[in-house]
This record gives C-alpha cells, sequence and structure tokens, in this order.
C-alpha cells in the first residue's frame, strides 16, 4: 500500500508537469487558421486574453497559481510518500529517466513561453515612434466612401449614419492577426481615449478577413480588443467587404493557404459630416494630435 501511495505520487507530479505545459500551450500558442469559435472564446473567458494575444494580469495569476497550488496541495497532503517517492525515483534508472523528461517538460514549455511572450510584446513598438507633426501636415479632404452591406458586432447594418454625427477613427485589422492589428487597433482606442472630448469619436474596425470573421465573430472581436459600446467592428459578404476595403483604397494581400492578410498599419480620421480628413500609420502621438486638429477646426 505503501509502495502504492509513492507511486501515486510521483504520478500526480508527472501529470501536473503534463497539464502544466498544456495550460500555458493553450492560453499562449498562436491559433492557426482554421481555430473554431468555441476555443477561441474559451481561451478569452479562461485567461482574459487581451489584444495582444497574450493574458491580462489575471490571467497570468491564473495561469502561475493553478500549478503551484496542485504542487502546494501534494506538497501538503502526501509530502512523506512524495519524499520518499522521489527517493524511490531517483535510485532506480527508469525513474531517473522519468523525472528529467519532467524537468526538461518544464524547462522546454518556460522557454517557449519567454519566447512568445517576447515575440507578442515587440508588436507593440512596430509603430511606437514618430517625429512631432509639422503644421503643413496634409489634409484628405474625401467623400466617405461607399460601405453597402456591411453589419456591426450587435448585427446591425452599418452606415455613415450609424456614428450618430461622431466623428470617427476608422482602422482595419482582422482577428487572427497577432502582430500589427492588436497595435493599431489599441493604439486607436487609446489616441481616441486621449482626446478631451472623446465621447464625439468612434473607433470603426473593417476586417480584412471576411472568409474568418463572419458577423457572428464580431462580437468576440470587440471583447478581445476592448472596444467601448459606441464602437465598431465590421463585417459582411467576402464581396461587400472587399468593395469597401478597395474604397478605403486598403493596400493588402491574402495568403490563400494560411488566410493570413499582409497590410499595412492605416488610420482614417474621419469629421462628422463623413469627410475624410486624415490618413495616419497609427503612431498614438499622431493620431492623438490628427484627433485635436479635425475637433479644433472641423469643415463648416
Amino acid at each position: 500500500m505503501v509502495k502504492d501511495r509513492k507511486e501515486w505520487t510521483l504520478a500526480a507530479v508527472a501529470a501536473i508537469a503534463v497539464i502544466t505545459v498544456a495550460w500555458w500551450a493553450l492560453a499562449l500558442w498562436p491559433l492557426p487558421a482554421d481555430t473554431p469559435v468555441w476555443l477561441e472564446r474559451a481561451r478569452a473567458v479562461c485567461f482574459n486574453t487581451g489584444p495582444t494575444g497574450l493574458p491580462t494580469a489575471s490571467g497570468w495569476i491564473l495561469l502561475i497559481g493553478q500549478p503551484l497550488g496542485m504542487v502546494a496541495l501534494l506538497v501538503v497532503g502526501w509530502r512523506r510518500e512524495l519524499g520518499e517517492g522521489m527517493a524511490m525515483a531517483v535510485g532506480t534508472p527508469g525513474g531517473r529517466a522519468a523525472l528529467m523528461g519532467s524537468v526538461l517538460l518544464v524547462l522546454t514549455g518556460a522557454t517557449l513561453t519567454v519566447v512568445r511572450v517576447r515575440s507578442a510584446t515587440a508588436t507593440g513598438i512596430v509603430i511606437a515612434g514618430a517625429a512631432e507633426l509639422p503644421d503643413t501636415y496634409p489634409r484628405l479632404d474625401r467623400a466617405y466612401p461607399a460601405t453597402d452591406g456591411l453589419v456591426d458586432q450587435n448585427g446591425e447594418s452599418f452606415s455613415l449614419a450609424s456614428l450618430g454625427g461622431r466623428g470617427a477613427l476608422i482602422t482595419f485589422a482582422f482577428a487572427h492577426c497577432e502582430t500589427i492589428c492588436p497595435v493599431v487597433v489599441r493604439n486607436a482606442l487609446a489616441a481616441r481615449d486621449a482626446v478631451v472630448d472623446h465621447g464625439s469619436l468612434a473607433v470603426v474596425v473593417f476586417t480584412l478577413d471576411p472568409w474568418r470573421d463572419t458577423p457572428s465573430r464580431l462580437p468576440g472581436m470587440a471583447e478581445a480588443w476592448g472596444m467601448a459600446a459606441g464602437d465598431f467592428v465590421l463585417s459582411g459578404s467576402v464581396e461587400a467587404v472587399e468593395k469597401a476595403l478597395e474604397g478605403w483604397n486598403v493596400a493588402r494581400e491574402r495568403d490563400g493557404r494560411t488566410g493570413d492578410v499582409s497590410h499595412p498599419a492605416l488610420v482614417y480620421l474621419v469629421e462628422p459630416d463623413g469627410t475624410v480628413a486624415y490618413a495616419s500609420t497609427g503612431v498614438p502621438s499622431q493620431l492623438e494630435e490628427l484627433a485635436r486638429r479635425m475637433e479644433a477646426a472641423p469643415l463648416p
């Protein structure tokens, strides 16, 4: 019976190591193109995954605290059996191999975690700095392009009138993008919130991937990007989205194998009357300044 307890504690240690690595992989591993909606939402709910694809503070607490809690429970409840079992394992070639395998599994998982975090964090500086905007920064003064056939995250048809007389920061992204897309969206939201009268500006995100970002996925995208109730994420049929993107002159190239879309960082600033006033690469300081200029001197 004592031997069985020793073996059970060793099996529990191995199980904790495997579960921990699997848990962290679920939270941090980049999702493939054909990921089902339920898995995306499960990860967002379990780990509070943010726009960069990394967990928020509460998600990290769960990832770190859960395995530590399981180990602590094992130590408190079966300390003697655990110690004897470890001694027994070290004394046999098979036991030593199993222990080394568990250690290597955890170390490999930790190394991949560091690489993933550094990769995701690095995207935050893709468009981080910029020189001061000159007074002669050009206005576009273009008409708002047609966006017929698109719906928002609430399932409602979208048009310029949906903005309710507000100006807007218009940008372009897609859910499976974990590099430039969340950065641009986050910067647009931050710039809007930095403007004193930010209630007069909405953030509107057009999907670049209508094949996967179907209308049913829009609520999850809006939540993952931290968008406010008055903001919009738009999709529709492939034809309608592609027509709208052409109207906005968005350069893009879709990889037919992976479904990913290559595109530049692009944000348009639109005045309440629909005039497209400025274009920007999405640098936060530039967006803030352009938004202030637009609100301070709108077209009559």
